[in-house]
Protein backbone atom coordinates (compact mmCIF):
# COMPACT_ATOMS: atom_id res chain seq x y z
CA UNK A 1 0.00 0.00 0.00
CA UNK A 2 2.71 2.16 1.02
CA UNK A 3 4.02 1.71 -2.89
CA UNK A 4 1.15 2.24 -4.46
CA UNK A 5 0.92 5.74 -2.22
CA UNK A 6 4.26 6.69 -3.40
CA UNK A 7 3.90 5.83 -7.18
CA UNK A 8 0.83 8.07 -6.90
CA UNK A 9 2.10 11.01 -5.49
CA UNK A 10 5.16 10.71 -7.60
CA UNK A 11 2.78 10.37 -11.04
CA UNK A 12 0.47 13.65 -9.26
CA UNK A 13 4.13 15.72 -8.55
CA UNK A 14 5.23 14.94 -12.04
CA UNK A 15 1.45 16.03 -13.83
CA UNK A 16 1.98 19.03 -11.72
CA UNK A 17 5.19 20.06 -12.71
CA UNK A 18 4.48 19.11 -16.64
CA UNK A 19 3.31 22.86 -17.56
CA UNK A 20 5.95 24.67 -15.70
CA UNK A 21 8.74 22.80 -17.51
CA UNK A 22 6.71 23.24 -20.94
CA UNK A 23 6.71 26.61 -20.03
CA UNK A 24 9.94 27.76 -19.21
CA UNK A 25 11.33 25.20 -22.34
CA UNK A 26 8.75 27.37 -24.44
CA UNK A 27 9.44 30.86 -23.09
CA UNK A 28 9.66 34.03 -25.71
CA UNK A 29 9.77 37.62 -26.07
CA UNK A 30 6.69 37.59 -27.83
CA UNK A 31 4.06 39.42 -26.36
CA UNK A 32 3.23 42.99 -25.16
CA UNK A 33 6.33 44.75 -22.85
CA UNK A 34 6.18 47.76 -21.02
CA UNK A 35 9.08 49.73 -21.35
CA UNK A 36 10.62 52.56 -18.70
CA UNK A 37 12.73 54.79 -18.79
CA UNK A 38 16.12 54.80 -17.73
CA UNK A 39 16.50 58.24 -15.85
CA UNK A 40 12.87 59.30 -14.72
CA UNK A 41 11.83 55.42 -13.80
CA UNK A 42 8.05 56.06 -15.61
CA UNK A 43 7.09 54.24 -18.41
CA UNK A 44 7.46 55.64 -22.11
CA UNK A 45 5.64 53.22 -24.35
CA UNK A 46 3.90 49.57 -24.77
CA UNK A 47 5.81 47.43 -27.54
CA UNK A 48 4.18 44.30 -29.34
CA UNK A 49 6.97 41.95 -30.04
CA UNK A 50 5.86 39.61 -32.56
CA UNK A 51 7.23 36.83 -34.30
CA UNK A 52 7.32 36.00 -37.97
CA UNK A 53 9.46 33.34 -39.96
CA UNK A 54 11.43 32.38 -37.54
CA UNK A 55 12.44 36.70 -36.59
CA UNK A 56 11.59 39.30 -34.14
CA UNK A 57 9.81 42.47 -34.68
CA UNK A 58 8.83 45.08 -32.06
CA UNK A 59 5.81 47.96 -32.42
CA UNK A 60 5.16 50.52 -30.67
CA UNK A 61 1.72 50.06 -29.63
CA UNK A 62 0.83 52.59 -26.86
CA UNK A 63 2.99 55.82 -25.49
CA UNK A 64 2.89 57.46 -22.48
CA UNK A 65 4.52 60.93 -23.01
CA UNK A 66 5.63 62.85 -20.08
CA UNK A 67 4.32 66.25 -19.35
CA UNK A 68 4.71 68.81 -21.54
CA UNK A 69 5.27 66.03 -24.19
CA UNK A 70 3.44 65.91 -27.55
CA UNK A 71 0.41 63.37 -27.26
CA UNK A 72 1.32 61.94 -30.66
CA UNK A 73 5.09 62.40 -31.27
CA UNK A 74 6.65 62.05 -34.39
CA UNK A 75 10.34 60.61 -35.01
CA UNK A 76 11.23 63.93 -36.20
CA UNK A 77 15.02 63.10 -35.55
CA UNK A 78 14.37 59.39 -37.95
CA UNK A 79 15.99 59.81 -41.92
CA UNK A 80 14.43 58.94 -44.11
CA UNK A 81 11.34 56.84 -45.31
CA UNK A 82 10.64 57.26 -41.07
CA UNK A 83 11.19 60.83 -40.91
CA UNK A 84 7.87 62.46 -38.99
CA UNK A 85 6.37 59.01 -38.99
CA UNK A 86 4.54 58.92 -35.86
CA UNK A 87 6.03 56.62 -33.10
CA UNK A 88 2.70 55.06 -32.37
CA UNK A 89 2.67 51.90 -34.84
CA UNK A 90 6.63 52.31 -35.40
CA UNK A 91 8.14 49.29 -35.75
CA UNK A 92 11.64 49.81 -33.40
CA UNK A 93 12.80 46.24 -33.45
CA UNK A 94 13.71 43.80 -36.20
CA UNK A 95 15.95 41.11 -37.35
CA UNK A 96 16.06 39.33 -34.39
CA UNK A 97 16.74 35.65 -34.47
CA UNK A 98 16.96 32.53 -31.63
CA UNK A 99 20.47 31.58 -30.30
CA UNK A 100 20.94 29.90 -27.73
CA UNK A 101 19.41 31.91 -24.43
CA UNK A 102 19.53 35.11 -26.48
CA UNK A 103 18.01 36.63 -29.82
CA UNK A 104 20.65 38.38 -31.90
CA UNK A 105 21.09 39.66 -35.43
CA UNK A 106 18.40 42.33 -35.37
CA UNK A 107 17.86 46.67 -35.15
CA UNK A 108 16.74 48.85 -32.78
CA UNK A 109 15.67 52.41 -33.21
CA UNK A 110 15.63 54.70 -30.88
CA UNK A 111 12.34 57.35 -31.73
CA UNK A 112 14.13 59.87 -29.47
CA UNK A 113 17.34 60.52 -31.83
CA UNK A 114 16.17 58.86 -34.44
CA UNK A 115 19.48 56.02 -34.88
CA UNK A 116 19.42 52.89 -35.57
CA UNK A 117 21.69 50.36 -33.52
CA UNK A 118 22.44 46.82 -33.30
CA UNK A 119 20.15 44.59 -31.10
CA UNK A 120 20.31 41.79 -28.89
CA UNK A 121 17.38 40.53 -26.16
CA UNK A 122 17.42 37.45 -23.59
CA UNK A 123 14.30 36.92 -21.90
CA UNK A 124 15.07 37.05 -17.78
CA UNK A 125 13.08 36.91 -14.53
CA UNK A 126 11.52 33.72 -15.62
CA UNK A 127 10.35 35.17 -18.79
CA UNK A 128 8.47 38.22 -17.15
CA UNK A 129 11.77 40.46 -18.04
CA UNK A 130 13.14 41.26 -21.27
CA UNK A 131 16.96 42.31 -21.31
CA UNK A 132 17.20 44.98 -24.69
CA UNK A 133 20.12 45.11 -25.51
CA UNK A 134 21.22 47.94 -28.49
CA UNK A 135 25.19 48.29 -29.53
CA UNK A 136 27.52 50.21 -32.24
CA UNK A 137 30.25 47.77 -33.40
CA UNK A 138 30.34 45.27 -30.89
CA UNK A 139 27.72 44.48 -27.72
CA UNK A 140 30.02 45.83 -25.14
CA UNK A 141 29.86 49.64 -26.66
CA UNK A 142 26.08 50.01 -25.85
CA UNK A 143 23.47 50.26 -23.55
CA UNK A 144 20.89 47.77 -22.04
CA UNK A 145 17.16 48.43 -20.98
CA UNK A 146 15.09 46.24 -19.42
CA UNK A 147 11.28 45.75 -20.25
CA UNK A 148 8.71 44.16 -18.46
CA UNK A 149 6.13 41.85 -19.28
CA UNK A 150 2.36 43.17 -19.40
CA UNK A 151 0.58 39.94 -20.57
Amino acid sequence: MRNIFKAVSLIALSAALAPLHAWAGDASPVGLWKNVDDVSGKPRALIRVTEANGKLQGRIEKVFPAAGEEPNPKCVKCEGALKNAPVLGLVILSGLTKDGDDYVGGQILDPDNGKVYRSQLRLIQNGQQLSVRGYIGVPMLGRSQTWLRQE
